[in-house]
């Protein structure tokens, strides 16, 4: 069960990853930006533990925010060495 939950998870925060992701990061596939969401929220996790970040009865605001920002950071490296290319070229 914990794996669907982590799937869940890194949909929605590669989804949140892509929207707060500065420009036009819509040329990733889907399972791409869940790749991207699930590694940001692994690695979203052990970086809040690793700044001290502690771990509370109700939601992890913090931990969240902090794998929404690794999520976003992913997507842009994978739109950028993906190369997929939308728009006219000049």
């Amino acid at each position: 069960m914990e794996i669907i939950g982590v799937l869940i998870a890194g949909l929605i925060i590669g989804l949140l990853g892509k929207f707060v992701a500065p420009g036009d990061r819509d040329n990733i596939p889907l399972w791409l930006t869940v790749l991207c969401g699930i590694a940001g929220v692994l690695i979203g996790y052990y970086a809040a533990a690793a700044l001290g970040v502690d771990a509370t009865d109700g939601i992890d605001w913090i931990r969240w925010i902090i794998s929404i920002i690794v999520a976003a950071v992913l997507v842009v490296i994978a739109a950028t060495v993906t190369g997929r290319r939308t728009g006219r070229r000049i």
